[in-house]
């Protein structure tokens, strides 16, 4: 060694480790891969169960292999990943600021179920869609020869370490949109923060929720110049008009003098709490109409079934409308339809967050954007921030049990200046608050250069 030439002994370190650290993480991913194929059979099986409401793959099953059709049209691709029907919904106000902004590219969107397809379709016209492969290298590698695209926005938190690593593998700049990390979530990962790792590494952006999400993302070693805080692309929904006539032929046909509430997105173990309470605000309203909006289609079925047996007269959706009043739940048992139900309704509970920690909440701010009075459990960890802003703008309540469910509900439908009152402080908080998607697509201007 030449003399005068100083060593440094973190940076030797480094060096040595680095082969091995390297070979940790291809072991990593190797059994993760094997994992994967071992439980692919099981993933496949209840995803492609045939359930009520739910449309069919078809001879489209293929594409989850990689076995994808080519695009027809010769721009390059923006690919963005929306694993269902949420995650579709709330992508498209990006989307279509995407399609503005960058009209020499096409937008590709890929789901996991059929359901999520079906929303996409339904802007097909300036809209491709795709099923996402499994998160098996020979699949992905596949799909990304296929479709070529120029860079990947996944919604959410949708991150499999194989999609990930192919990805990048393939060149493409990966952001993460509307993302969102929980205490609890941050919590999980900060005990394996091998795992985390393999992820965190592969990410170039982070659109997150809040600023509490952001510093969750940085305390598990995302790095801060990879992080922007953007604020929740669902606070900018915009209500159409067409849903709005919706909600307003829906109301006629339910009965405009009737007190009216929704369920929403409510989970097994719920719907049991919800029906108690409708009982009890029965008491003090008999006319009451409770709309019932189950999170999963494959338990339209057992819901209708519970109703019956829970000694309510039923009315499903999906069977038109019977206009004698008699009904008291109306059972919604189509999907797509989550707004024209809120619209219809006088005031909103909002389900997964009467069951413990098990889901932490739902969206509360569509009911917001319609202006509804709106009570949501004590659950509600996803929402955390948005939540926290209700309440504290007294534009959302939280009731702990049934009971206090059925007194809360009962006190908003008895009183409309109230309700009025709860819901114009909930579309205040939501107005105050858009601006995410335009942010968004300004901060992905580095990833989507022009092509020449």
């Amino acid at each position: 060694m030449p003399d005068g030439v100083a060593i440094d002994p973190i940076c030797a370190l480094k060096s040595s480790l680095l082969p091995i650290l390297s070979d940790t993480a291809m072991l990593i991913r190797l059994l993760y891969t094997l994992l994967m194929l071992i439980a692919s059979p099981f993933l496949l099986f209840g995803l492609y169960k045939s359930k009520p409401g739910k449309p069919a793959f078809g001879k489209r099953w293929r594409e989850h292999f990689g076995i994808t059709p080519p695009l027809t049209d010769s721009r390059p691709v923006i690919w963005l990943h929306a694993v269902s029907v949420g995650e579709s919904i709330a992508a498209l106000p990006v989307l279509k600021a995407l399609a503005q902004t960058y009209p020499q590219y096409q937008l590709l969107v890929t789901t996991t179920t059929s359901t999520g397809a079906a929303q996409i379709a339904k802007h097909s016209d300036w809209l491709s869609h795709r099923y996402m492969p499994i998160d098996l290298p020979i699949c992905l590698n596949r799909f990304l020869r296929t479709i070529k695209p120029e860079c990947l926005l996944i919604m959410e938190t949708e991150l499999w370490p194989n999609t990930l690593a192919c990805a990048k593998q393939a060149g493409l700049p990966i952001a993460v949109i509307n993302a969102r990390l929980s205490a609890r979530s941050a919590k999980r990962y900060g005990q394996v923060p091998w795992a985390f790792n393999q992820i965190a590494c592969r990410l170039d952006k982070l659109f997150c929720v809040a600023q509490d999400d952001a510093q969750r993302f940085a305390q598990l070693g995302i790095s801060e110049r990879s992080l922007t805080v953007t604020g929740s692309i669902k606070n900018d929904i915009q209500i159409s008009n067409t849903v709005i006539e919706q909600a307003n032929h829906l109301r006629h046909q339910l009965g405009e003098q009737r007190p009216v509430w929704v369920a929403a997105s409510t989970h097994k173990g719920e719907d049991e709490q919800v029906l108690a309470a409708f009982n009890t605000l029965l008491k003090q309203l008999p006319q009451a109409l409770l709309i019932l909006v189950p999170r999963h289609p494959e338990r339209f079925d057992a819901m209708a079934q519970l109703c019956v047996d829970s000694g309510f007269s039923v009315q499903r959706r999906s069977a038109g409308f019977d206009t004698n009043q008699t009904c008291q739940v109306y059972l919604a048992d189509t999907m797509g339809e989550m707004l024209v139900m809120l619209g219809a309704s006088d005031a909103v509970f909002m389900g997964g967050s009467l069951i413990g920690e098990a889901v932490g909440g739902h969206n509360m701010l569509e009911p917001a954007a319609l202006a509804k009075a709106t009570i949501t459990g004590p659950s509600y960890y996803n929402f955390t921030d948005i939540a926290e802003q209700l309440i504290q703008a007294q534009g959302l309540w939280v009731c702990h049990d049934s009971q206090q469910l059925a007194e809360q509900m009962t006190q908003l439908l008895q009183d409309q200046g109230l309700r009025q009152q709860v819901g114009q402080a909930a579309l205040k908080v939501v107005q105050q608050n858009q601006g995410a998607v335009a942010k968004t697509v300004q901060e992905l201007a580095p990833l989507l250069t022009a092509p020449p």
